[in-house]
């Protein structure tokens, strides 16, 4: 059954808006109500449905409302406009903050209508925030936190207890110490600037130590924060940041380097092969604009799907909301221990981008990889893609309509799969992406040389980070490409892959079989004959930082007993399996399912999770 909903108030309103038109299976956007400003009203009219200006004028089939409008606490009245709501038997999200008094009235006046209500704190649903209490829990059920160092503006400190009590496993026990404040001589030096206040506490029955940017400049009070959300949880195995509300959570494991008889350090072992700091999938950044069109209405959906899921269930909201109490009560006794914000009227800032604080210097060009021995490739490469690598693809791409859409091939090589799918294929279009030239010259030529081809597949020189995609397509294929990404850049191709994934559409991806870093002593893995001279392939790899193994490739060519010709060809592969690429494709809405490998490389199909919407 679907929840009919009433939002009420349009500033922020309009994410919910937003929000709930991306959730149309569970949630019906029955009405805007406000006070009746002219935006409102547009915005009503633009979305279809009936604006609303008294509680009084709601229909009787409304199930929820949203209340986006300030409470007292933020001198509006959407408390008392909650209060309303809930007397009319409504179910009440309403968006923080909210005083502790107008909390548990909300909560008791709940229970005694029967009816649910929340306080949406917000920034716990974001992505990243998520994906950081996530990881917290896990590293909770391994290690005990030792500590929390958080950094935050005043005003969005009441999420902030709430995330910290999900990341730390709840609130209590809990104690708030004063501030401490910098001696008069510091101040003096720092010209009287400070605008950090800090101050010890415990949550969980965990140190935490907190500072806060307590400044507001009333006139503006959305905008001149000098940043958002940055925790620091340290266990013994080493330290998980939020470096922003908006992303990236960072890890960081603990370095530790054993001795040797004489007590000295030995820079080596499992640990000093750890990468420094690694950015935890799922908790890239974006831009600020995609965080208001997508990251914070993401949110919102997640938070009305934990309304809907409250409201199934029909507990006791007041024994249900015990936990937001004890936030709002940490969060009230830090807000008074702090006093008043400073208040502050600053000019519109300068806002830099990352480029205008570095200066990178131009490096050596270099060789670039695959092409030096694309001359080779289809002579180590036909037999395993036509015994192996297409039949398995071509399986995969069996009931594929290709009539929505083409079927992107992501690092095509010199065409060897792209002309299998061709065939197999007659009316599809496919687009395939090479960006190493040498291979590039083989796949154009083959595509070229077929009239038929020619007509439905467009090469492009793109790299994976860079592919310009169509509106929707029918599948993609990955093969023998994703290991030279980065996992940032990884997790980024499932999330616009499948953004674009027209319904029953999969992603074929084939990995080298090197499941982690392994060391290759120089091993001849192929000879063919061309005419009177014989090519041999020799292969060596050594694992270098983390999951990083650099593979060399050399091509010998004799004729006779005399060797003629010697080409070389070296690059990175990250070495993983379709676990890996599991993880990862997950937080795209994609499902492993591997395949039956007949040959030694491994293969899975990516495909939508059930219900999962991607536009």
């Amino acid at each position: 059954m679907t929840l009919r909903v009433v939002v009420c108030g349009t500033n922020f309103g309009r994410l919910y808006v937003k929000a709930l038109r991306a959730l149309e299976s569970e949630f019906t956007l029955a009405g805007i109500l406000s006070r009746g400003g002219a935006a409102s009203r547009v915005l009503a009219e633009r979305e279809g449905v009936p604006h609303y200006d008294a509680v009084e004028a709601l229909p009787d089939d409304i199930d929820l409302a949203c209340v986006v409008v300030g409470s007292a606490i933020s001198g509006g009245a959407g408390t008392e406009l909650a209060k309303e709501l809930i007397a009319r038997g409504l179910h009440v999200m309403q968006e923080h903050p909210v005083h502790l008094d107008e909390l548990s009235a909300c909560l008791k006046l709940a229970r005694k209508r029967g009816v649910q209500y929340r306080v949406n704190s917000h920034y716990p649903h974001v992505g990243p925030v998520k994906t950081f209490v996530d990881a917290a829990t896990r590293l909770r059920a391994r290690q005990r936190p030792l500590f929390v160092d958080a950094l935050t503006p005043i005003h969005v400190l009441y999420p902030l207890i709430d995330v910290l009590g999900r990341a730390l496993g709840g609130i209590r026990p809990w104690r708030v110490a004063d501030p401490a404040e910098p001696p008069d001589e510091l101040a003096v030096l720092a010209g009287g600037q400070h605008p950090l206040q800090s101050l010890s506490m415990v949550i969980c029955g965990v140190p935490v130590s907190l500072r806060v940017q307590n400044q507001l400049d009333p006139a503006d009070r959305d905008n001149h924060a000098l940043l958002w959300h940055r925790i620091t949880l340290a266990a013994e195995g080493g330290v998980l940041t939020l470096a922003d509300t908006h992303g990236p959570v960072l890890w960081s494991p603990r370095m530790h380097a054993r001795r040797d008889a004489d007590h000295r350090l030995v820079f080596d072992g499992p640990s000093t092969r750890l990468p420094s700091t690694s950015i935890v999938p799922g908790s890239e950044p974006g831009s600020f604009h995609d965080v208001f069109d997508k990251a914070w209405p993401a949110a919102i959906g997640r938070a009305l799907r934990e309304m809907r899921a409250a409201i199934t269930e029909g507990a006791d909201p007041l024994k249900a909301g015990q936990y937001d109490i004890t936030v709002n009560r940490v969060w009230a006794d830090v807000a008074r221990r702090l006093g008043p914000p400073e208040v502050i009227r600053p000019n519109e800032p300068e806002v830099l981008a990352v480029a205008e604080l570095t200066h990178v210097e131009p490096e050596p060009a270099e060789v670039e990889s695959y092409s030096p021995t694309a001359e080779f490739f289809d002579l180590a490469a036909a037999n395993h893609v036509r015994e192996h690598s297409a039949p398995a693809v071509l399986a995969a791409l069996s009931d594929m309509d290709t009539d929505v859409g083409p079927i992107v091939e992501v690092g095509a090589g010199t065409g060897l799969l792209t002309i299998a799918m061709a065939r197999a294929h007659p009316r599809a279009e496919i687009l395939a992406s090479e960006p190493a030239a040498g291979m590039r010259a083989v796949l154009t030529s083959r595509v070229f040389a077929d009239q038929d081809m020619r007509s439905r597949v467009t090469v492009t020189a793109e790299r994976a980070q860079e592919l310009t995609l169509p509106d929707r397509i029918s599948a993609a294929v990955v093969c023998g490409v994703v290991g030279h990404l980065p996992a940032a850049d990884r997790v980024q191709l499932w999330h616009d892959l499948a953004a674009r994934l027209a319904p029953g559409g999969v992603v074929v991806v084939e990995l080298m079989s090197m499941a982690r870093p392994t060391s290759v002593p120089e091993t001849r893995l192929a000879t063919e004959t061309i005419g009177d001279q014989r090519y041999e392939w020799w292969f060596r790899a050594e694992p270098e930082t983390g999951d990083v193994v650099r593979m060399h490739t050399t091509w010998r060519v004799h004729d006779g007993p005399n060797l003629v010709r010697e080409v070389g060809d070296s690059y990175d592969w990250r070495a993983f399996g379709l676990d890996v690429v599991a993880a990862e494709a997950r937080s795209a809405g994609l499902t492993m399912k591997p395949m039956s490998a007949t040959g030694s490389t491994p293969i899975g199909l990516l495909t939508p999770q059930t219900g999962e919407t991607h536009r």
